[in-house]
């Protein structure tokens, strides 16, 4: 099981799936990231966190905490 946590800068990627429950899954759907939703990794902070996302069409900030629940093709 690959994670978006673990995708290189440049990358463009798929979601697979969404672990995690409750209000953790909810908020990370609210920032569009759904199951079928194309990714694209435009850059990582310095020291690792958070990860600058491109995601229908927005710039999008997340921790690597909520990328790790976001298995990816």
């Amino acid at each position: 099981m690959k994670t978006l946590k673990e995708a290189k800068v440049g990358d463009t990627v798929q979601v697979v799936r969404l672990h995690g429950v409750g209000a953790v899954k909810r908020r990370i759907m609210d920032m569009g990231i759904t199951k079928g939703v194309e990714i694209f990794v435009r850059k990582v902070a310095p020291l690792g966190d958070p990860m600058e996302l491109k995601v229908r069409g927005y710039e999008l900030s997340v921790r690597k905490a909520d990328a790790e629940m976001v298995e990816i093709a």
